[in-house]
């Protein structure tokens, strides 16, 4: 690694206090990758002169900017698929049933990245709840960085992010190519609603929601943060609503508010009734 220990230190205090993000200390070529191509940009001649420019001054939108291109997540469309079968077969038509009267639907995807989740949220209530075409849906999708969101709100993908998980026929339908690129519909796109919103900072007054995605972010935190999240989310989750986390993360012995709900070969959460 081309940066020195104190150098790599502060990187990971940095990212820890306004992300809450945690950097193992073997994480040295995850900093160097992803901050590298940011200080290119920037002007800088190397890694050490771009984190020494940062160590000089009160922390401002170049300091958001790094920590921004280290929590930058790994996604696709319908990402892992068995939750979205889960969803698709026994979450949403329980949902659909019991929001009849209402008609209307409150979904959170936290962490959402470049939009992939979020979007294929939106495409499976389009293609397999044709329904819902005049209820209330609002899909709230949030991500700590500013960067990611706007190019999530332009529904822009390139041939290989669409390569990955997005099935062939809802790509034709719900996709138009221009160039090398692939833009989604505005409809689809005019469905999902992209904030900030940092997890580990105060949450603004949010409504109650019938689902949660925050998939593979609670990985990347320590277990206070995890505990205080999961805290946060209860209070957000009406009482019959479903809450998924990625498939390496889970509620046990952090919050025994929730219990664990089995749909085939998906696992979400609940939280209990007392």
């Amino acid at each position: 690694m081309n940066l020195s220990a104190p150098e790599f230190n502060y990187i990971r205090r940095l990212v820890l206090e306004h992300s809450a993000i945690v950097l193992e200390e073997d994480k040295g070529y995850l900093v160097e990758s992803r901050l590298l191509p940011l200080a290119r940009r920037e002007g800088f001649a190397s890694l050490s002169l771009f984190v020494s420019k940062l160590q000089s001054e009160p922390v401002r939108d170049l300091h958001r900017r790094a920590v921004e291109a280290m929590t930058t997540s790994e996604t696709s469309f319908f990402r892992d698929f068995h939750p979205f079968e889960a969803l698709k077969k026994f979450v949403m038509p329980e949902l659909v049933a019991q929001r009849g009267p209402a008609q209307e639907l409150n979904i959170w995807c936290a962490a959402c990245s470049a939009g992939q989740e979020p979007y294929s949220l939106a495409l499976l209530l389009r293609e397999y709840f044709p329904q819902l075409l005049s209820w209330n849906i609002h899909i709230l999708a949030t991500d700590l960085s500013v960067d990611i969101l706007a190019r999530a709100r332009e529904g822009r993908y390139s041939q290989l992010e669409v390569n990955r998980g997005l099935p062939a026929h809802l790509l034709i339908k719900y996709f138009q190519k221009q160039g090398c690129d692939w833009y989604l519909r505005d409809d689809i796109r005019r469905m999902v609603d992209f904030q900030t919103l940092n997890l580990a900072n105060a949450w603004p007054l949010l409504p109650l929601f019938d689902l949660v995605m925050m998939r593979n972010v609670l990985i990347y935190f320590n277990t206070e943060t995890k505990k205080m999240i999961l805290g946060r989310v209860r209070r957000v989750l009406r009482p019959d609503a479903y809450f998924f986390l990625g498939a390496a993360e889970t509620t046990f012995n952090l919050d025994d508010s929730f219990e664990r709900v089995q749909f085939d070969r998906a696992t979400c959460y609940r939280v209990r009734n007392t």
